[in-house]
């Protein structure tokens, strides 16, 4: 798979940002990213006017209201569509884009893989050019494991695994209360699109997703996901977001590539403490020509959250202005994402093979 390049700046003037969504992860992530990116957000939309009107006075944002309709007059260059609403609503908003628009679409792209089929459909209708935020490829630790790989330093990459086991505090937003499906569409997705962006579609998915006795009033947030792609890879992802222990020990949050050379493991600090998080980092280990392993913590300017944000719309900036020629996430792309999620649920509600009966109770 090709490299993802984050470094250096755009050559021309990047074009103006229309945020739709006044949620927290627009707060606590997009808009501190695109400042520290110094890119310009001109307005910002969300159902409730209030919201929009109160964020766009903390940031400096001339232009807020409650639709994109209701702004758009207002507006007076060309300018990049950042939607960060409910996969639910993606539709909706889609609609009200003016057509040929490039736009930015907060994941996942929709909540089932028919929604995602309909999303692409409207933007080829509507000629609209659209990626989708899976911002962990661009978080600073993972575009390192990527340069390590790319050196040759990790040689013939044979396992991925992510393991995550910590709290997550879903009653932060709202919408999830009610969703049918939460934890593999709304957070083991990112897991799922950064292994495809190293090793590409799997043959074959399977998994099993389950509730929390400890949150009965949510759909399941625990999963287990392989991701079958040959005989001598191996993939998996494994979550618990109910591990609630005064202990930080016992949780964890990372990613770990082997390879025939060396191992690397990619610490995710947001999800250990969100969303003030602690910290990632990337430990890189080398195999000596005795065997032995040489440990080296790799230096790491960032994170995720919200470096990673200001990555994925440098992407859709740069094919807005002619400086690259596809994104890297489009929701063509993407699409292969939602088909693997898509996977992962048929496989968990068809359940596993049953245990064959042994000789001896067959004699009975």
């Amino acid at each position: 798979m090709s490299s993802i390049d984050q470094s250096g700046g755009l050559r021309g003037t990047p074009l103006s940002i229309v945020l739709v969504g006044a949620g927290g992860i627009v707060r606590n992530a997009h808009l501190p990213a695109y400042r520290k990116g110094g890119l310009p957000v001109v307005a910002i939309v969300d159902r409730d006017p209030r919201r929009s009107q109160e964020l766009a006075s903390e940031w400096g944002i001339g232009i807020s209201g409650a639709s994109l309709p209701s702004v758009l007059p207002q507006l007076h260059s060309p300018a990049i569509f950042d939607i960060a609403v409910p996969a639910s609503a993606v539709l909706e908003v889609l609609r009200t884009i003016p057509q040929g628009a490039t736009v930015l679409i907060q994941k996942p792209l929709g909540e089932t893989l028919a929604e995602a089929e309909a999303i692409v459909a409207l933007c080829h209708e509507r000629g609209i050019r659209a990626a989708v935020n899976f911002q962990l490829r661009w978080a600073p630790n993972m575009l390192a494991a990527r340069a390590i790989t790319d050196s040759g330093a990790l040689g013939t990459l044979h396992d991925i695994e992510v393991q995550v086991s910590t709290h997550t505090p879903w009653e932060l937003w709202t919408f999830l209360k009610t969703v049918p499906r939460l934890e593999i569409v709304y957070h083991s997705i990112h897991y799922i699109d950064l292994v495809r962006s190293w090793l590409g579609n799997p043959q074959r998915v399977y998994a099993r997703t389950v509730r929390n006795p400890r949150t009965p009033d949510l759909a399941a947030t625990r999963s287990v996901i392989v991701l079958d792609y040959d005989e001598w890879t191996r993939v998996f992802i494994a979550t618990n977001h109910g591990l609630d222990v005064p202990y930080p020990a016992l949780q964890h949050s990372y990613v770990q590539w082997e390879g025939s050379a060396g191992v690397m493991r990619a610490q995710m600090g947001v999800n250990l403490d969100y969303p003030k998080g602690r910290g990632d980092t990337l430990e890189f280990y080398s195999r000596e020509p005795d065997q032995r392993f040489a440990p080296g913590l790799q230096p790491i300017a960032g994170e995720w959250f919200p470096d990673a944000f200001l990555g994925s719309l440098l992407s859709v900036q740069r094919f807005a202005l002619g400086e690259a020629g596809t994104m890297p996430t489009r929701v063509e792309d993407a699409l292969d994402t939602m088909r693997v999620v898509e996977a992962a649920y048929l496989s968990s509600e068809r359940g596993g093979e049953p245990l064959p009966l042994a000789q001896l109770e067959t004699a009975r």
